[in-house]
């Protein structure tokens, strides 16, 4: 199992859980509009740090990204494995072509 599998069953496990007994549970209390808020802030620090060109900061604040991004789908219900069985799906298919596909 990947670090990044292990930390999504970590944020299942936390959904429901004691408010008081984790960050990731405190997130998931505060609702999807609160973890998506979150989400984008973390993503705004990622991008500030792209472009900064600093390759540790940028490697931390994507680590934080990832995290928020599984948190946010999760109070929305959509897994690692959900997002991972699309990825799965587009496998093999240009992206110009799949972006043409839903645009349509």
């Amino acid at each position: 199992m990947s670090a990044l599998e292990r930390l999504a069953a970590t944020i299942a496990a936390r959904i429901g859980t004691d408010p008081e007994s984790s960050w990731t549970a405190k997130l998931l209390a505060k609702g999807p509009e609160k973890c998506a808020e979150k989400f984008g802030e973390e993503a705004i620090e990622a991008l500030i740090e792209a472009v900064k060109g600093d390759k540790e900061q940028l490697t931390a604040e994507a680590a934080d990204v990832l995290y928020h991004l599984l948190v946010m789908c999760a109070a929305r219900g959509v897994t690692l494995a959900d997002i991972d069985g699309e990825i799965a799906r587009r496998e093999g298919v240009s992206g110009l072509a799949e972006k043409a596909a839903r645009s349509s």
